[in-house]
């Protein structure tokens, strides 16, 4: 694993997506990788060329997963069918294949749910895996752990060398933050998940959610294995604030490490199974 090549690549990704235009011209013969994200909160595309190297990416903000389950699947189709049209916009080029996720232990249904959205939506559903696994596979961890935290749930892989030797899956993420923080400010859902991203406000913010957080590692060190050799990484974009990772390794008393752009390690690992 290397960390600091995995934020290089993180923070080019994340000026791709802010630009919203391709890195360089297309050749139309080149074969290009597709991931698409399903999330809670959001649906993000990324687009990569052979050499695993970020293109294109995009995306928009969306209810319409719950608990890692699809709730909405027309809206679902449209979303991504929209980021499709716009990428081939930027890139100038046909996408046929994508590669969509989730979360671990969510069972097959889930995962004929998000290849039909994908197919739906005009591509090839290529195939359909497991969120922390899609991350592993970004950061090259051939040891350790990764757990993912979601809108709606906490993925949990352990790795040995390189290969995942144990998945698991527990209801709570990003959405549960939200409901205790709209409890807390006595304000609608939609509105506290807003209020979840201003920056401004993120010590106040995350001092009601921290208990949350707590239960969300007080889990994961129940599954990943703890090793001084073998480190623990967070991802997701629930994962963005600044007390996450101090709260994170105080509860597992062991050291988290976490990626630049957490949010964007998942969909750039999913794009590089296609």
């Amino acid at each position: 694993m290397d960390l600091k090549q995995s934020n290089k690549i993180l923070k080019q990704f994340a000026e791709i997506v802010k630009k919203q235009q391709a890195v360089r011209p297309i050749s139309p013969k080149e074969k290009l990788k597709v991931g698409i994200d399903l999330g809670t909160s959001s649906i993000v595309l990324a687009v990569l060329d052979h050499d695993d190297v970020p293109l294109y990416g995009a995306f928009q903000y969306a209810d319409v997963v719950r608990d890692g389950i699809v709730v909405n699947y027309i809206d679902s189709v449209k979303i991504v069918k929209k980021l499709k049209l716009q990428a081939e916009e930027k890139l100038g080029i046909e996408l046929t294949s994508a590669c969509g996720a989730i979360p671990p232990g969510t069972g097959e249904t889930a995962q004929k749910v998000v290849a039909n959205v994908i197919n739906d939506a005009g591509f090839l559903a290529h195939t359909i895996i497991d969120e922390p696994t899609a991350a592993a596979r970004f950061l090259k961890l051939e040891e350790g752990s990764v757990v993912d935290i979601g809108g709606g749930t906490t993925g949990i892989s352990n790795f040995k060398n390189g290969k995942e030797i144990a998945v698991f899956d527990e209801p709570t993420g990003g959405y549960h933050m939200s409901l205790v923080l709209s409890g807390a400010k006595k304000i609608p859902l939609a509105e506290a998940e807003i209020l979840k991203r201003e920056t401004s406000d993120e010590r106040e913010i995350f001092g009601i959610i921290r208990p949350v957080a707590e239960k969300m590692a007080s889990i994961a060190k129940q599954y990943v294995v703890l090793n001084e050799a073998a480190p623990i990484l967070l991802v997701g974009g629930a994962t963005n604030f600044e007390d996450f990772v101090p709260t994170f390794s105080k509860v597992m008393d062991h050291p988290v490490l976490r990626p630049e752009y957490p949010q964007f390690v998942t969909p750039l690992g999913i794009a590089m199974f296609d």
